[in-house]
């Protein structure tokens, strides 16, 4: 079980920012020396044209990247990760060379022997020590050896409407702490104003990636580790309430709106405009709502640590970027070259995270100054915020909740084995409980458990 990390501000768009100075303290990368030729490195997580401001500072960064680096070519791509076509893509070893994935995944892509070490080249930057142990843990082996680095770690919570908290005579800077608390505001909410008071995700697999977070707050957990393997352990108390818990609210309270069948862009588009009360995410669904969804008062979103039913815990992850094992030497040095340029920098170097946070500023339609979790150490996250501060242009005050009650719960992670796939035999339990008034949870938790411990003995031959 993970411990509490303390969090602070960040720069939100640390991943697609300028950068303008290099690494201090890691040699450059060198070319292909037998074939003479540059090296050309194709790199997912380049952002979606919609995203204007970070898609433009993303451009810049490669310029300022390739004129430091001369002979890598990096070319970005909008490709992010797809259960369906990963493990081919992988496979047939036509996918970039620096990827993009959920925290899920990297436990079982190393174990795989999918993806290869970059303690080595890590290692060169003169601040590799600084790391927070908390974050890398979850991209190393048994050994000690790294495998990735993450981008802008975050610890799940739940978001809200402050507009219509008000409407509906709540008090917005007192934000559910407990899940009864949630039911009964989700209740006012849809009584007083019309709108949908709480929504939760059931498609896409992340109606079980939510259920995991609630089954987290109930004291729970999807996976137990017993003789060396992990089992699933789904069928148990704390997710048969939390499953309990969604039938009453949409059954009993009518409170959870008429679409069931939500993803995550679904919910968020919805809540950009005004529809939805409270839904469970991170203060980053803040720049999605704002750059994806056009959400027009962006003071009407607040963000508080994840309601809690006796588990005094929350589902940390975060995007992680890592290196195939099919990609050659030259390419993998020229890849942590490109990493800690674009990942890490920003994120230690506050000269560098003030210059990035103040293009980012330039646009409208950025968002500056959106809390994650520190990627080194409190003292030099306070640096960075401390640097970032004149260019903020988000209510930090919204987000207190967040930042003052997720030091308080234990981080635990993604399940370890095979989490998309769970994810997506839960997503079935999670649609028959949200559209069936007569859903039978006993029945639904029994199948999902035997299907669940078929996968993991498969995913551990």
């Amino acid at each position: 079980m993970a411990t509490p990390m303390r969090v602070r501000a960040a720069l939100v768009a640390a991943a697609t920012g300028l950068a303008l100075t290099g690494c201090a303290g890691l040699t450059p990368a060198k070319n292909d020396t037998q074939s003479g030729s540059d090296v050309v490195l194709r790199v997912q997580g380049m952002p979606a044209p919609t995203d204007t401001a970070a898609l433009a500072q993303f451009k810049r960064l490669v310029q300022d990247f390739q004129a430091k680096n001369p002979g890598i070519t990096v070319e970005g791509t909008e490709n992010r990760w797809d259960p369906l076509t990963f493990s081919a893509k992988l496979a047939g070893k036509t996918i970039e060379d620096v990827i993009q994935v959920p925290l899920t995944e990297p436990q079982g892509l190393i174990a795989r022997k999918h993806v290869q070490p970059i303690t080595d080249q890590l290692k060169q930057w003169t601040h590799y020590q600084e790391f927070n142990p908390q974050v890398l843990q979850p991209l190393s082996d048994s050994a000690g050896q790294v495998y990735g680095i993450p981008q802008a770690p975050f610890a799940q919570g739940l978001v809200y409407n402050r507009k219509l908290f008000t409407q509906a005579g709540l008090d917005p800077d007192r934000p559910p702490a407990t899940w009864d608390e949630v039911r009964a505001a989700a209740k006012q909410i849809s009584a007083k104003t019309g709108k949908a008071g709480f929504v939760h995700e059931s498609k896409g697999n992340t109606g079980g990636w939510q259920l995991t977070m609630l089954t987290y707050a109930h004291g729970g957990s999807m996976e137990t580790e017993q003789g060396g393997k992990f089992v699933a352990a789904v069928n148990d108390a704390s997710t048969k309430k939390s499953l309990e818990l969604l039938k009453a609210m949409r059954w009993t309270d009518n409170s959870m709106g008429q679409n069931q069948l939500t993803d995550q862009d679904d919910v968020v588009k919805q809540f950009a405009a005004g529809q939805i009360g409270m839904f469970m995410g991170t203060p980053g669904t803040y720049k999605l709502a704002k750059t994806k969804f056009a959400m027009k008062d962006t003071a009407d979103y607040g963000v508080t640590s994840l309601p809690q039913a006796g588990g005094n815990a929350t589902l940390g992850g975060a995007e992680v970027f890592m290196v195939p094992a099919s990609v050659p030497k030259e390419k993998v040095d020229a890849a942590v070259q490109w990493l800690l340029f674009a990942q890490a920098e920003a994120q230690y170097e506050p000269a560098v995270a003030a210059e990035r946070a103040k293009e980012l500023a330039k646009d409208p339609k950025a968002a500056v100054g959106v809390p994650t979790l520190p990627m080194f150490s409190t003292a030099q996250q306070d640096k960075i915020n401390a640097a970032i501060k004149p260019y903020v242009n988000v209510e930090l005050g919204h987000f207190k909740p967040w930042l003052d009650g997720t030091p308080k719960l234990t981080l635990k992670p993604e399940p370890p084995v095979g989490a998309q796939k769970l994810y997506t035999i839960l997503d079935t339990v999670v649609q028959s409980v949200l559209t069936k008034r007569d859903a039978n949870v006993d029945a639904l938790l029994a199948k999902a458990q035997a299907d669940a411990d078929k996968m993991l003995a498969a995913e551990q031959k």
